[in-house]
């Protein structure tokens, strides 16, 4: 056994696959079929399922997937400490975004981040919060950024910061208001264009209109999209109305782009979270970036959010 074979063994458990697991790490399929029969042959048992489509660990991969886990963590804790000593901290982080934080939260943290660890690289993915979660469940990101919690004893959340939606409008479509409150009964006036769903936005709208007995299947939805990027430019050219990240149109408001309401009697309030799972064995890189998380947005790990 060497330190080889448990890299190929983890990557395995941590996709699934043979296949995948040679693409993260650049090698062929027999290479690391080879390795994993290696190690089998050495335990003298078998640690991986293959009779199904999806490959699974045997008890005696489970176990020594939790044995591999700590010891390539410690050695790259030797690597780290040893490069840390001599000013030099680097390695690959896995970011699980959804649309809103990737956009308006993650580019601000990722420069301050970056000034102080210039060798750290980061590989960021776009999921819906829902998809977002599965990846840090299954490991194949480290952290998340996301717009709603998903229930699961195994995911720790960090409140980040507060947002509002907001109904945005084209410029020219002006709905009889309040200070720009409109009654909840003008929305079965109106076309929608909708986040798809599993993210964050379109979990608040469902729940919220419900909470006041209007199913989000009575209003005259034209789309369902998953970029609010393009629900933004869709909006603007006079397609429909959304419901938005206030955070991520202020802009678009100030240069008079397009219009916002509120609802009255309705808040929209939400958060943005920071989501890793309090199963997994960090390396120190990791625990540097969950340590400048907390500095960042002046947060007590100790009472973080549960």
């Amino acid at each position: 056994m060497d330190l080889k074979q448990l890299e190929v063994f983890v990557a395995v458990a941590k996709y699934n696959s043979f296949s995948k697991a040679a693409k993260e790490l650049f090698l062929t399929q027999p290479t690391v079929s080879a390795h994993i029969q290696n190690l089998e042959k050495n335990f003298d048992t078998v640690l991986v399922n293959r009779n199904n489509k999806v490959i699974t660990l045997t008890r005696s991969g489970e176990i020594l997937y939790e044995h591999a886990i700590y010891i390539l963590n410690n050695c790259k804790k030797a690597v780290y400490d040893i490069k840390e000593y001599n000013g030099k901290i680097e390695g690959v982080i896995d970011i699980a975004c959804s649309s809103i934080p990737e956009t308006y939260i993650l580019p601000d943290f990722l420069k301050n981040f970056y000034s102080n660890y210039p060798n750290v690289k980061f590989s960021i993915s776009r999921y819906d919060s829902q998809d977002a979660i599965s990846e840090i469940l299954n490991e194949r990101s480290s952290f998340g950024f996301v717009g709603s919690k998903i229930n699961n004893k195994k995911i720790q959340y960090i409140d980040l910061i507060d947002d509002e939606l907001v109904l945005i409008a084209p410029i020219d479509l002006v709905i009889e208001n309040e200070d720009n409150y409109i009654d909840i009964e003008k929305l079965h006036d109106l076309k929608f264009i909708m986040r798809k769903d599993g993210s964050g936005t379109q979990s608040i709208v469902i729940n919220k209109l419900k909470s006041n007995k209007i199913s989000i299947n009575s209003l005259d939805t034209i789309a369902y999209v998953e970029s609010n990027e393009s629900i933004k430019e869709m909006v603007r050219l006079g397609l429909g109305v959304s419901f938005v990240s206030y955070n991520s149109v202020i802009d678009d408001i100030n240069l008079k782009k397009i219009r916002y309401y509120k609802i009255k009697n309705l808040k929209f309030d939400r958060k943005f979270y920071f989501a890793y799972s309090n199963k997994k064995t960090f390396s120190p890189l990791e625990y540097k970036f969950l340590d400048s998380i907390c500095d960042y947005f002046n947060i007590d790990i100790n009472k973080k959010d549960k």
